[in-house]
């Protein structure tokens, strides 16, 4: 290709925007020009996307290039995290793999996994930390706006595999109050439906046998390489060890095995929805 500058990735803060941005054009077989004609922009600016290094490209350009090349979010998920600070620090890092992942493994205890959580319920927790002061309201819509466009992975034509075990906390703490947590909760009865998402409820009853005490992510990549992911108060930790992250994986399997099956999960969360007595506390 004449004239076809490379691009480093560490040149700056924009740089893997201009990668990926190129990587996406170049896999769909689009020019700089052919791609300026689908997103509405002078192909000048395309150029200037895929080669800035500190400078973003908008927000509109970010939209609409990703549903030119069907990244399912990726381009603009890069743009709000590198826009936006109200996120945990290293999770921007964490998403950036997640949405690249072709199998996420979660575990999660007290709230609904964010890849779950429905609008009115991620806001409700967002507006709780406005309140204690932790940020401001502007931060709070910029973090609901980013894990918003993270779900979107779900929803592309190649979407990963996602297994969640929620401990039974995540579905008994009232998040919202009543009429957010029954949208919650109808939200979460609706992924039974969909092929590429597995749920389980992991009971009080395993009590010690709970292979995990905190929220851990455990992707799969594209290369069969694995990462993973936790958090503590304030702290978060990205996990590259082959050895730890076998033992992460040789946890997860036995966190599946001693959690309730798909038929037992789905019971409790409609009795939960339906304020019967939950099948797993009897």
């Amino acid at each position: 290709m004449v004239n076809r500058k490379q691009l480093d990735p560490t040149s700056g803060p924009w740089a893997p925007f201009g990668v990926q941005l190129r990587r996406s054009r170049e896999a769909m077989r689009l020019t700089q020009a052919q791609l300026a004609r689908k997103v509405g922009f002078d192909p000048s600016y395309v150029s200037y996307a895929e080669l800035a290094s500190r400078e973003p490209p908008s927000e509109k350009f970010a939209r609409r290039a990703d549903e030119a090349l069907e990244t399912g979010g990726t381009l603009l998920l890069m743009w709000l995290q590198n826009k936006h600070s109200a996120l945990l620090e290293g999770f921007p890092e964490y998403a950036g793999y997640e949405a690249r992942a072709s199998e996420i493994r979660i575990f999660e205890a007290g709230v609904v996994p964010g890849l779950f959580q429905t609008e009115a319920y991620a806001t409700a927790l967002a507006l709780a930390d406005v309140r204690r002061g932790t940020i401001t309201r502007k931060q709070a819509d910029e973090r609901v706006t980013f894990l918003l466009t993270r779900q979107q992975l779900l929803k592309r034509s190649d979407p990963p595999l996602v297994h969640a075990v929620l401990d039974e906390s995540c579905l008994r703490r009232p998040i919202g109050g009543p009429a957010v947590m029954q949208e919650q909760l109808c939200s979460l009865e609706a992924q039974f439906e969909v092929s590429h998402v597995i749920l389980q409820v992991a009971p009080f009853s395993m009590a010690e046998h709970r292979p995990f005490a905190l929220p851990m992510r455990l992707l799969t990549l594209p290369d069969q390489s694995m990462l993973g992911y936790s958090e503590s108060e304030g702290r978060s930790h990205l996990e590259r060890d082959s050895d730890r992250l076998t033992v992460w994986k040789r946890h997860y399997d036995r966190l599946q095995v001693g959690a309730l099956g798909e038929t037992a999960t789905l019971d409790w969360i409609r009795a939960a929805r339906e304020g019967t007595a939950c099948p797993t506390s009897t």
